[in-house]
């Protein structure tokens, strides 16, 4: 297994997914440390000198202008932790609170904080035993950084508060001690201001749900190829002239993703073959797709920022002109609008593929399929209701979808006037992502169905793909059936990414997100 080597500069996407999904070890390299020591020592001397700076010698928020002595420093930053520690709700999930860690570690490892290498050690020692603190997932106002959930990570690393080890909740004095990890006797001056101060709890959860997202995007892609085969739509709209006058990435790639897909299709058409024109959930899909692919890549670029930044406060520079400045890099706002475009355009998906369930299963918009997608309508009601609950997860994500960075409360007596709401925000759109996926497992058991009452001929390479690998999971449904257990199985296709796996093994390639505009040569040349 491949080992991740943190610097605080180079982590990636797929680096935080292999250590929180898959539990990578982790290292930090050898240049980190000798930053972290630089960085630590002046953090030493300004004690020892008693000198006032702020976190490190001060109270903090509002107490900012109170000195603490020499001898109350370690006190002070114990207090801060065990005061802070005010999460409430469900904990988050194990793989978010590794990514948290890692993102905590990668942020210290870089220099700025003034952390002592033993107590970086003891994060990393935790993240390589599996060691997990247990988190509340609300009670961050996204500034000063999310103090609350990572008041509650440092709680474990003192021994305090309770963890989860091998699968079991435990105080976390067991935990510790059964991955043989020796707890931090204390925290030094800085380092609890140091681990709590920054933005890495919203950047965990906007971290893994832009991954995942981003499958979820191929898989929306699939769904469309289905749909459009099983109500024979028309693939004129996809015609790359069409989508390079108008050259979105986003859009482009779509088109290109289903012309592949359902290349050699029977079950497709073209334009005044069956119809003139398909509904816009059809002809407007490349639009619809691609401006949601663009709006991931965005996020997805904040979020790389973001994981590879200082986000708290004081921070320290080095150096012939050493200083340490009181700055706002924990202030969650990057993070707060990325996270909630993020929401908007991925409930845009499920808006669109719940209009798509409808059209198959509408007599009135199906072009031929029968009610609901059942024989003996009546007696059975089919597909009826998994319209009904695609439309309840649409109409929840509408909701979801309010921004949360729009609002904010000030705290500590007002001397944090201004927050960010960030770690709201990314909840919310890991919420919206979780639901948007059960519309396309819905869309995707549904087109299946329709393409076997359609009269199934041949399928595009992709698409036959698709549909087999759900085929074989699913049944054909000739009668009322318990549906929940075969819509579960379609969204654990989705999770494992399977569906995406197997047509682009069909394929040869990958189904396209953020690759730049190339047009084919053919069109190339008489252009």
């Amino acid at each position: 297994m491949k080992k991740i080597i943190i610097d605080g500069n180079s982590l990636t996407l797929d680096d935080l997914v292999n250590v929180a999904r898959y539990n990578f070890p982790v290292e930090i390299s050898k240049e980190a440390l000798e930053n972290v020591k630089v960085s630590r020592q002046i953090v030493d001397d300004i004690v020892e000198a008693e000198q006032i700076s702020y976190g490190i010698t001060t109270g903090f928020g509002k107490f900012s202008d109170v000195a603490i002595s020499k001898e109350e420093c370690r006190q002070l930053q114990k207090n801060l932790i065990m005061s802070h520690s005010c999460g409430v709700g469900n904990p988050l999930s194990e793989e978010i609170v590794r990514a948290m860690m890692l993102l905590r570690a990668n942020a210290l490892s870089k220099g700025y904080s003034g952390i002592r290498c033993e107590t970086l050690d003891v994060l990393i020692s935790m993240l390589n035993k599996g060691v997990h603190p247990i988190v509340p997932e609300k009670g961050s106002l996204g500034s000063s950084g999310d103090l609350a959930p990572l008041s509650h990570m440092v709680l474990t690393m003192l021994g305090l508060g309770e963890a989860i080890y091998k699968g079991v909740k435990m105080e976390s004095k067991d935990a510790m001690e059964k991955a043989g990890i020796k707890p931090l006797e204390y925290l030094g001056a800085k380092e609890g201001l140091a681990l709590i101060n920054g933005t890495q709890c919203m950047t965990a959860v906007g971290a893994i749900t832009i991954y995942d997202a981003m499958n979820l995007m191929k898989t929306a892609d699939i769904s469309l190829c289905l749909t459009m085969e099983a109500l024979n739509g028309i693939t004129c709209a996809m015609d790359e002239r069409v989508n390079l006058v108008r050259p979105h990435k986003g859009q482009f790639n779509t088109a290109k993703n289903v012309l592949k897909i359902v290349d050699g299709s029977e079950m497709v058409s073209e334009q005044g073959q069956l119809r003139t024109q398909d509904a816009y959930s059809l002809r407007c899909s490349p639009q619809i797709h691609g401006a949601v692919k663009d709006a991931l890549e965005y996020v997805k670029n904040k979020i790389e920022i973001e994981m590879n930044s200082v986000t708290d406060n004081p921070i320290i520079f080095p150096g012939e002109d050493q200083k340490i400045i009181s700055g706002g890099n924990f202030h969650g706002e990057p993070m707060a609008l990325a996270f909630d475009f993020l929401g908007i355009a991925l409930s845009e998906m499920a808006n669109i593929s719940e209009r798509r369930l409808e059209k198959m299963v509408n007599p009135a918009l199906s072009h031929g399929l029968p009610a609901f997608l059942v024989n003996q309508g009546g007696l059975n009601s089919g597909f009826m209701i998994v319209q009904y609950s695609a439309a309840s997860l649409v109409s929840e994500n509408k909701v979801l979808s309010h921004p949360a960075s729009v609002d904010s409360i000030p705290s500590s007596a007002n001397q944090e006037d201004h927050v960010s709401m960030g770690t709201i925000a990314a909840r919310k759109a890991r919420d919206i992502m979780d639901n948007v996926r059960k519309v396309i497992a819905m869309e995707l058991l549904t087109s299946v169905q329709a393409i076997d009452l359609r009269g199934k001929k041949k399928l595009g390479v992709g698409s036959e793909a698709a549909y087999n690998i759900i085929r074989d999971h699913t049944p054909f449904i000739d009668k009322d059936r318990i549906m929940y257990k075969d819509i579960n199985i379609c969204e654990d296709l989705i999770k494992d990414n399977l569906l995406v796996e197997v047509v682009e093994e069909a394929l040869e390639e990958e189904i396209l997100l953020f690759e730049e505009i190339e047009p084919s040569k053919q069109l190339s040349d008489n252009l």
